[in-house]
């Protein structure tokens, strides 16, 4: 009555036989369970900073407009309100597109055997995932961080069938304080009413041989071989430039004295999932990244949809070099931050 008939607060309550107060707050509660959704939509045209976006890097960008002058905090939780929604609708649209999927012709293989660290395994559409109503159910693949942990936290309750959540990249050191993987992906199976599924390693094994070692084993190689399935992966991005707001693989104990001073040799300005980059979006010869656990940007980009989440100007060149490895699809992000980027890839 009150959002599709148009109906006022007062004349529902005298329709209804309540007060006005109660209108009030069955339409409250009617948007956090999210029975109601409202979205707003901006113009995109090619000069638009989307516009841009999409030109120049492929992805699709939703820009959250922040006010001058706010701290990094209050700009992470207004970029993270706008990705948990963004998640969430686009985790429906993928089961029900399964539905429809499954009800006509079954749903296609997709990428090969050389997916997620390497993993041998199932294809697309195999190992672990927990079936929909009408065939294979939606896998998504979640990151862990500061900005992750943000977006676990605000994440509209929206029962999607079938949902299973894997961690993508190796988990937080338990010694060191910061947000927590298990945290994370508990939010998010509790809000998606998913099953959830860890990744029992750390964020960079301190020798190759024990990562290659950990990767023939079975129970790892099945874990590789579901986030390698999945539909979505939802990241944000690490930058070795410290903002008010710090990037948990530089400040969690996660590397080295030595490591940190290989970064600086190699011009590592960021991550993604763990995986380290150059400002131009090379990563392949990097030596740590022998070590990390998360996928490659070729693995990410072997999955359909790739939702990148970043807020703050201090991730800018992180951000940049991401977009030119061409990890995303879709990308939530702040307008200062926006702007720093567009600006960067017009001088570098």
């Amino acid at each position: 009555m009150y959002y599709v008939q148009g109906e006022t607060m007062e004349v529902i309550a005298h329709h209804l036989g309540v007060s006005r107060s109660t209108v009030s707050r069955l339409l409250d509660r009617a948007r956090a369970t999210g029975i109601v959704r409202i979205e707003l939509t901006q113009p995109g045209g090619a000069g638009s900073i989307e516009g841009r976006f999409a030109s120049l890097f492929g992805v699709r960008a939703q820009i959250v407009p922040v006010r001058e002058g706010a701290t990094e905090i209050h700009r992470l939780q207004q970029v993270a309100g706008v990705a948990a929604a963004r998640m969430v609708e686009i985790t429906a649209e993928l089961a029900e597109r399964h539905a429809s999927e499954a009800l006509g012709a079954p749903v296609g293989a997709g990428a090969d055997d050389a997916g997620m660290g390497g993993a041998e395994g199932c294809g697309r559409g195999g190992l672990e995932a927990a079936p929909g109503p009408g065939g294979r159910g939606v896998v998504v693949g979640v990151a862990w961080g500061t900005t992750m942990s943000e977006v676990s936290a605000v994440l509209p309750a929206r029962q999607v069938p079938g949902v299973t959540v894997v961690q993508l990249n190796g988990a937080t050191d338990p010694m060191e304080m910061g947000p927590s993987a298990g945290e994370v992906l508990s939010r998010v199976g509790h809000a998606l009413g998913a099953r959830v599924v860890a990744f029992p390693v750390p964020a960079f094994f301190d020798h190759v041989a024990t990562r290659e070692a950990m990767w023939s084993e079975r129970s790892v190689r099945r874990v590789l071989a579901l986030a390698r399935s999945a539909d979505l992966a939802v990241f944000g991005v690490g930058s070795v430039v410290q903002g008010v707001l710090p990037s948990q693989v530089y400040e969690g104990g996660h590397v080295s004295r030595a490591d940190r001073v290989a970064l600086r040799r190699e011009q590592v300005v960021g991550d993604v999932c763990t995986v380290l980059l150059r400002a131009d979006g090379s990563w392949s010869d990097i030596a740590l990244n022998a070590r990390a656990t998360g996928p490659t940007p070729a693995q990410l980009a072997r999955i359909p949809r790739r939702l990148c989440v970043v807020a703050g100007r201090a991730k800018a060149p992180a951000l940049l070099a991401a977009l030119r490895a061409r990890v995303a699809t879709d990308l939530v992000v702040d307008d200062a931050t926006a702007r720093a980027v567009l600006d960067l890839a017009s001088t570098s």
